[in-house]
């Protein structure tokens, strides 16, 4: 490529990014619902023109910082999944991670809800929408995921019945993703019942264990 193509390539992608950290400030502060276009310009110290031509509109800003997150997310499962020997300590591990993505990217977590709460699926019958990127990505967390449970049938840490792994990942997915937003939107209430937050979601992660723990024995954790 050439010098000169390669340093404006160089310099799109910095400005996109710098807008997409602009976007992440503003939808943090504001709320995604009444941050605008002006805001996330202004916010990036460029015009609103600008802003439009790397992203069409709001929903384009929303999907880039759940791809932001969720490479985030499979880059931590990974380095949690790699710390330990067995499936079971590596399952366990990805289940705090997960908590832990939570806490340190609270943006991040906030534009995946979102999205998970709408109905994406209509990316799979349209190749160029770009949430079929954004879906994409979540299948490789989830690689994470079946790797971990494989390896813990492997090793006879977790139960050998356990059946089509994609589908179990999505299903721990679900049970753990709910269980940190309960402890983000509940933590008063169950503050009043002397629960705290660490102890909730740790409580959540091993009732999980529990039910994939081989009972037999296995490999050493």
């Amino acid at each position: 490529m050439n010098y000169v193509i390669e340093r404006r390539e160089e310099e799109k992608e910095r400005r996109r990014e710098e807008i997409l950290d602009a976007a992440e400030l503003v939808f943090s502060e504001k709320g995604f619902d009444s941050a605008t276009m002006d805001q996330v310009a202004r916010k990036a110290r460029v015009s609103r023109a600008l802003v439009y031509v790397y992203f069409k509109d709001k929903a384009a800003l929303h999907l880039a910082i759940c791809l932001r997150g969720l490479r985030t997310l499979r880059e931590m499962f990974e380095t949690a999944r790699k710390q330990h020997a067995t499936g079971e300590a590596q399952i366990r591990a990805i289940g705090h991670a997960y908590m832990q993505f939570s806490e340190e990217y609270p943006t991040h977590f906030a534009a995946m809800s979102r999205f998970e709460a709408s109905s994406p699926d209509m990316a799979f019958d349209d190749p160029c929408n770009s949430t079929l990127e954004m879906i994409q990505a979540g299948q490789k967390v989830h690689e994470e995921m079946v790797l971990a449970l494989a390896t813990g049938m492997a090793d006879k840490t977790l139960r050998a019945d356990l059946d089509n792994l994609m589908q179990i990942s999505i299903t721990l997915w679900g049970f753990t993703h709910g269980t940190i937003q309960l402890a983000q939107t509940k933590a008063v209430f169950m503050a009043s019942m002397g629960i705290s937050k660490e102890s909730f979601m740790n409580q959540a992660v091993e009732l999980v264990m529990q039910s994939l723990i081989n009972r037999n024995g296995g490999g050493k954790k």
